[in-house]
Order: C-alpha cells, then sequence, then structure tokens
C-alpha cells in the first residue's frame, strides 16, 4: 500500500516529468549500454556489461519507487485551506526575535522544499514550529545550536 503524499501542481508535474524522463530517455540509454557490452564478447568476464546491469537494475528501482510516490500523490486543494493559521502552501512572513531579521518563506511537502527560492518543508524544524500559528504569535523553534524565536508578521495563500 502507497504512502499518500501532497503536492502542489507544480511539485506533481515535476515528479510526472522526472518520470517520463526516466522511462523514456534513461531506459533506452541503458538497454543500449547493455547491447553495446554484450557485443563486446564473453560474458563471464565481461565488467561492462556487468556494470551496465547493475546501473539499470538501478534505473529500475528508481522508476518503481517514483511510480510508487506517483501512486499515492494528491494535490493540495488551495481553496480550501484555512488563512488565519500557518499550514502546508502558506506563504509566511515572519521576523527572528533574536536579530530583528524578517524572512519570507512558503511552507511546501517535503519533496518541494527548496530553500534557494523560499520554498521550506513542513517537516523542517522551522516548518514544524510554524505550522498551525496565527499572525501575531510566536514560534519557538528548537534547532541543533540552540532554541529560535520567530513572529508571524503575515500569512498568505
Amino acid at each position: 500500500m502507497s504512502k499518500v503524499s501532497y503536492y502542489t501542481a507544480e511539485g506533481l508535474k515535476k515528479l510526472r516529468e522526472e518520470l517520463n524522463h526516466l522511462k523514456d530517455v534513461e531506459r533506452p540509454l541503458a538497454s543500449q549500454a547493455i547491447a553495446e557490452a554484450r557485443d563486446k564478447g564473453d560474458l563471464s568476464e565481461n565488467a561492462e556489461y556487468d556494470a551496465a546491469k547493475e546501473a539499470q537494475g538501478m534505473l529500475e528501482m528508481k522508476i518503481a519507487r517514483l511510480e510508487e510516490t506517483l501512486s499515492g500523490a494528491r494535490i493540495i486543494d488551495e481553496s480550501q485551506l484555512d488563512v488565519s493559521k500557518v499550514l502546508v502552501l502558506s506563504k509566511v512572513r515572519i521576523k527572528n526575535l533574536s536579530n530583528n531579521m524578517e524572512m519570507n518563506y512558503t511552507l511546501v511537502a517535503e519533496s518541494e522544499a527548496d530553500l534557494k527560492t523560499g520554498k521550506i518543508s513542513v517537516t523542517s524544524p522551522i516548518g514544524k514550529g510554524l505550522l498551525g500559528k496565527a499572525i501575531g504569535e510566536i514560534a519557538e523553534v528548537t534547532v541543533p545550536n540552540g532554541t529560535l524565536k520567530f513572529e508571524i508578521l503575515s500569512i498568505e495563500r
């Protein structure tokens, strides 16, 4: 039984594109590499053939994992989300109370997290600390080197 996981439409599209690339581009390349190695002679002592078969096995495992993930994937209906609290897909502006620095983040599923674009996972320490908080509330977040306090300044969808 596959695990249900939630994605934005954009995140789900990326997963599908990755799966299609693996099946349509990488899989034929792996088969071609095996065929070329097989043509080089005795398979019992052909390291190139063994490596190509192993690479194909790893590729098939990756495809199977992605297919399983996609079978349990659900798109988050943003119109049904409560805008008064921080939830998945919330765009939050927070202030670190120790240095008064303001930051903007969007909380997303773990697989869509990308700090460079301001997307943090709801399973990250900061994401967990912000979930369920309302504007004006203080989120205490335990991180490896201590505890941080953030004030929720705004929440958007």
